[in-house]
Parts: C-alpha cells; structure tokens; sequence
C-alpha cells in the first residue's frame, strides 16, 4: 500500500465531523430552555403579586346640600347619642316572673317593666303592719291608764286637802299617774319604729316590680323570666345586673369630632346641617349645642356636641351622621350643585390626570374626574363620573391601578 492510499484512510470526512461535534452544540439549548423557566417564574410571580388585594380605606360619595353645605365653613363626622338612657335593674336581689318588655316598645314613666318573687317581701311587709297594729293597740291601753291614774290623782289631792286620806296616798296616786303617763310616751315612741318598720317593709316589696325611669324607647332586653336580677355585679355568675334599656329618643343629639386645628371655626348656637349615612338626601337643620373644652390628645379633636331640631323615628342611636357647620341658617333652600362631595384626599394624580378609585365589589375602577375649584370644607366638588352612595378610596396607593383587587380596611368619612 503506498503512502497516497494511507493519506486517504486518515483523512475525516466533513460528516464525521459535524457528528463529533454535536456534544458542545447541546449547550445552548440548555440555556435558552434554563432562561424560558426563570421567565416563566417570574411571570407567574408578578401576576400573583398583581393580584394581590391592596388594602384601602374608603368613603362614602354624597350629594351637596341645597344652600346648606354650599355656606358649610367646616364639616365633620359623628354619631347620633342619647343625653337620657339608662339600663333599668331591680333596686333588690330576686328572682323575676315576669318581665313585660321587648325590644322596640314604648314605654312611658312608671310603667311596669318586670315583677319579682315577692313572696318573703309580702310576708315582711304583713308581719310589720301587724306590730304596727300591736303598738298602736299598746298606745290606747296606756293611754286609758294614764287618764285614770290622773284623774285618781287629782281626786285624791282634793280628798287629802280636806284630810280625809293621808298625803302619802295622794302622793303615791301621782305617783302612778306620771309613771303611766311615761309608760305611755315610751310606747307611742314604740309605735312610731314600728310604723317605720312597716314603711321600710314596704319599700323593699314595692321594689320587687320594676318601674320605668322615664318614657323611651326598650332598645335591648337583658333578662328573662326565671333568671335572677340584682343592683349589683355577681362577680361572673349567672346573675343579671339589669332587665332592660330605655332610650328616650327626645334626647338625641349628634357628637362629632372637630380637628383641633379647625375648631376655632366652630362657636355655641352656631347653625348647622346634619346629615345621616343611612339618608344622604335627607338633610336635618341642626345647630351647635357647645364646643366641649377638653381634647383627645391621641385623635387630636376636640369632642362638639349638636342639637338636632327635628325629631323623626327614622333617627336612632349610634348612626353614622355628617355634619356641615354653616356660617348662617339658610332661610330659603336654594339648588343643590351638581354632582356629588368627596373627600379632597380621595382624588389622585395618574398619568397627569385627577382620577378617583371607585370600590365595585373587590375591584378598583379608576374614573377621571374634573373636581370643581370651589372647596366644601374637606370635601370636593366632582360635577360628573361618580354617583352618591358609591364607594371612593381615600388617599389612594401609588400602586392602586384601574381592575387592581382591594380589600375595604376601614370604612369612614
């Protein structure tokens, strides 16, 4: 074999060597499908994170007053309060059979609420009205003693000035009548603890049926036939401490609480404009009652107790009210302006647009807005894009975005 023959044998054709060199080939491969995963990862991450509740706080959108809000030189939030409301207990330990109330009726003053076992109070009360009878009995037996030992006296003083008995028995006679008479100041004395007794038996039975204070409204029924009631706690036992709750609805006013910073703006007798959440279109002439003079130091307000001047079933305690403090009583309503306040808080800047963040269900929907130049208070004028009664977000997230999910932390003004 010559040596051109063995040349041709050593030579590495182009196919052998593509396939040798398949192994480093694969690397790339492997690389782009590692980056495919990773990215896979992390879309998956930022949806999760995307869609995430963001947690919020909102506020209600209501519809500016007709010539009430419109002058509103401060508003402010509160709730309806009752100046005249008591939880009714019996004054003594017992048992009750009967308690005659429910929640939502209308009692007037001294009405019975509840009745007692009274059974060892009426025994009491007989046995004292019995020594009353024996010491008023005593008093009339003495008091017959008495008029015959003085009339003995005197006779047999005249006797013993003519010397027809001796002085020592006409002494002894008077004697005996001041004795009596003595006797029976003692046993008047008796009579009168004895009626007193009586008095004091009767209390405690009168205290077995359970009067009303004053007329109201039984806003919670506490107890039940059969269980005990008493004035005082039972230390965690099963003893009740009052029957019932009367609410006069006569007394209700609002407590709202004013920025300290505002509430130089805020005087006594001051008009004002109440307006409850449960009725935004219902507007309550109100005025300032007085500005209480001590503050919270950890809300920084100050507490501004309001008179409503209409009185309507509608209003009960503990609603939610807004509060618009008027620089003077409108005589005559005028239009309403269009549209609906928002707090000035709950509009944000996106894109360079003002935009509110509507609450739908668990979802934020982004409006555009053009809120008027004209402030009411700390709210905002928006003419359009949103209703009254929805829901806007205050101080909205720079991360909230239009569809983002929410979850509602606190609802509020």
């Amino acid at each position: 074999m010559d040596n051109g023959h063995l040349l041709k044998e050593l030579r590495i054709e182009r196919g052998q060597r593509e396939e040798h060199g398949q192994g480093p080939g694969r690397w790339p491969w492997i690389v782009g499908a590692i980056m495919l995963v990773l990215a896979a990862a992390g879309g998956i991450g930022w949806w999760v994170l995307g869609h995430r509740a963001i947690e919020v706080q909102t506020a209600t959108a209501v519809s500016p007053a007709s010539g009430g809000e419109a002058g509103a030189v401060l508003q402010a939030t509160g709730y309806v309060t009752a100046r005249r409301q008591a939880t009714v207990s019996a004054q003594i330990t017992g048992t009750l059979t009967a308690v005659l109330i429910e929640e939502g009726d209308r009692v007037s003053k001294g009405q019975v609420l509840a009745r007692l076992e009274d059974s060892a109070y009426r025994a009491s009360l007989d046995a004292a009205l019995a020594g009353v009878q024996a010491a008023q009995a005593q008093v009339a037996q003495l008091q017959a003693q008495s008029d015959q030992s003085r009339h003995d006296a005197s006779r047999l003083q005249s006797l013993a000035a003519r010397g027809l008995v001796s002085k020592q028995q006409a002494e002894q006679a008077r004697t005996t009548a001041v004795s009596t008479e003595a006797q029976l100041n003692a046993q008047r004395k008796q009579a009168l603890v004895a009626q007193a007794q009586a008095a004091e038996a009767r209390v405690n039975f009168d205290y077995t049926v359970v009067h009303a204070p004053f007329g109201g409204v039984i806003t919670t029924k506490d107890a039940q036939v059969g269980e005990i009631v008493s004035p005082l706690s039972a230390g965690g036992g099963f003893t009740r401490t009052g029957v019932g709750t009367i609410v006069d609805m006569d007394s209700l006013e609002v407590d709202v609480d004013v920025n300290e910073a505002y509430i130089g703006r805020v005087k006594a007798d001051m008009p004002a404009e109440a307006v409850l959440d449960a009725y935004p279109d219902w507007r309550i002439p109100a005025h300032v009652i007085a500005v209480v003079p001590a503050a919270d130091r950890g809300k920084a307000t100050v507490k501004v107790r309001v008179a409503l001047e209409q009185k309507d079933a509608r209003i009960v305690p503990d609603m939610g009210v807004r509060v618009s403090f008027l620089e003077q009583k409108a005589a005559v309503a005028t239009q309403a302006p269009k549209g609906v306040l928002v707090p000035a808080k709950a509009i944000a800047q996106r894109d360079g647009r003002n935009v509110v963040f509507v609450v739908a269900g668990d979802k934020a929907v982004r409006r555009d807005v053009a809120p008027v130049a004209q402030d009411y208070g700390e709210m905002k004028l928006l003419p359009a894009a949103v209703q009254a009664g929805d829901r806007v977000v205050v101080s909205p997230p720079d991360t909230l975005r239009d569809g983002a999910a929410v979850l509602v932390k606190e609802t509020g003004k």
